[in-house]
């Protein structure tokens, strides 16, 4: 069926029902402007493009804008020019924040190894000692032995070196290879948690990148950060 096989009020009905169903965009009122000679004179009527003004932006700023003696279809271009490049400065503070947090994960992150290589040189510290401990512990009950003389002089010699008690200092260096594990397990999860959420961040700025208008929601903090804003703004306006 052509365009010519409809009376224009119909036309009109059918633009303006698919507009005030958000069926129909700026984008599809343009394809029909260069569909037919027909089309592009319906589409071009500031009726239709008064919908779409009032659909699109706040009532606000439409009546507003409304007062110019510009065409309605002026007015939503240049309504639709400030909206976008609003979007853009949006997604660029967006991106900023998302850059930030990278940052922020990446700088726990060399954290977390640091002390995860200190805890790994201490535990290994930790160990060599009650590795010699346990080395006077056997020389001490080897004296009790009968063994030859050479030997005997040596495991008196180790047994004089330690001059704390071997049994308590054994048992404090268990206790502290049990909390370096634990430190070191600790230190596993946290790197794990701060990783996932690099990863994800990255794959977070890589979509933005790559969607620069695209509609994202807010987390609850920027949402938190933007009512505040709000708040502050209204507050200094009031003032």
């Amino acid at each position: 069926m052509s365009a010519n096989a409809l009376p224009d009020e119909l036309w009109r009905k059918i633009i303006e029902t698919g507009i005030l169903s958000s069926a129909c965009t700026y984008k599809d009122l343009c394809c029909l402007s260069i569909s037919c000679t027909r089309l592009h004179r319906l589409s071009d009527e500031d009726s239709l493009w008064s919908l779409l003004l009032s659909s699109d932006f706040s009532l606000q700023n439409t009546s507003s804008s409304s007062s110019s003696s510009s065409s309605i279809k002026s007015i939503y271009k240049i309504r639709f020019e400030k909206d976008r490049e609003r979007k853009l400065l949006a997604h660029k503070r967006a991106v900023l924040r998302k850059e930030s947090q990278i940052a922020e994960h990446s700088r726990k992150i060399r954290e977390i190894e640091a002390k995860l290589r200190e805890e790994t040189h201490k535990l290994k510290e930790t160990d060599a000692q009650s590795s010699n401990l346990r080395r006077v512990r056997q020389a001490s009950v080897a004296l009790n032995v009968w063994q030859p003389e050479v030997v005997r002089g040596r495991q008196k010699d180790i047994v004089e070196q330690c001059v704390v008690s071997v049994e308590s200092r054994l048992h404090a260096l268990e206790m502290e290879l049990r909390l370096c594990n634990q430190q070191i397990a600790g230190f596993h999860k946290a790197y794990r948690e701060q990783k996932q959420r690099l990863d994800k961040a990255k794959e977070e700025l890589r979509i933005m990148k790559y969607h620069p208008l695209r509609e994202y929601k807010l987390t609850n903090e920027e949402d938190e950060c933007n009512r505040k804003r709000k708040k502050l703004k209204t507050c200094t306006n009031c003032k």
